[in-house]
């Protein structure tokens, strides 16, 4: 037996149907021939005069009403058995949610990848926060960085669950930044900058929950405006853009630097 599994997507889907199905039957002989991408009216009459000649039967998944008409029509020309998996389902779901379908192929496929990208977004987020594996910055489409406490690494994990590769460094008074930062395209990293007054408070927070004392240099006003100051100033030496993320949402940060990145 032949059958002809005929999609306006991967035919993944029809295909795995099929084969579940087959599974009912003991010792047969089926072969799959998977057709994909259907989406026009002369590969629908293409795939059934094949089926006709090689006395197959044709299972579909096309989500288009025109091509399921045509195949339907086409079959019944050449006397070829045709089943329409995704015709009388897209018919129920219609009625019971009183909206039409998209008719959109390939939707499953896309939403797949989709999906996948951002498994792997947030994986390369938490994976390079905080300056981690700065041997792989390449990969990042976008890099944050800044001095402690400027919402680096909720900005990045923000952005990757919305599916984009992002990396954060922090900038650290007196220390050099690593060197593949530095060989980076310009446009591809961002600088976090925050009010003095604002980060100092930040920083006293952190102090206090962490049990450390709040005068010491890590939120001392002085040392706070000397590390924003040197920031910003290596900021613009490497053509770096700044955003400002003072009494900013992490939502209202991300669209900033996706805005810009897009430019």
């Amino acid at each position: 037996m032949l059958i002809f599994i005929v999609s306006d997507g991967s035919g993944m889907t029809a295909e795995q149907v099929v084969r579940a199905a087959l599974l009912q039957f003991e010792g047969v002989e089926v072969q799959l021939l998977r057709r994909a991408d259907v989406t026009t009216a002369s590969q629908v009459r293409s795939v059934v005069e094949e089926a006709s000649q090689r006395q197959g039967l044709v299972v579909h998944t096309l989500v288009s009403d025109e091509l399921r008409l045509l195949m339907l029509d086409q079959a019944r020309l050449y006397h070829v058995e045709a089943m329409d998996l995704m015709g009388p389902m897209l018919d129920r779901l219609a009625m019971g949610l009183k909206k039409p379908p998209k008719q959109q192929p390939g939707l499953y496929a896309r939403l797949t990848a989709e999906r996948n990208r951002l498994i792997e977004s947030v994986e390369f987020a938490l994976q390079h926060d905080d300056g981690q594996r700065t041997n792989e910055l390449d990969q990042a489409e976008i890099i944050l960085v800044g001095v402690s406490r400027t919402m680096k690494t909720p900005v990045s994990i923000y952005l990757a669950y919305h599916g984009w590769f992002v990396a954060n460094v922090p900038l650290v008074h007196g220390i050099a930044p690593p060197a593949t930062l530095l060989e980076l395209p310009s446009a591809k990293v961002f600088g976090l900058v925050m009010s003095p007054e604002r980060l100092m408070d930040l920083r006293r927070t952190r102090a206090r929950a962490s049990g450390l004392p709040t005068g010491a240099s890590y939120s001392a006003i002085e040392d706070v405006m000397e590390e924003l100051r040197s920031a910003r100033i290596l900021c613009a030496e490497r053509g770096w853009r700044t955003v400002s993320v003072t009494a900013k949402s992490v939502e209202e940060i991300a669209s900033e630097i996706t805005a810009l990145v897009r430019r």
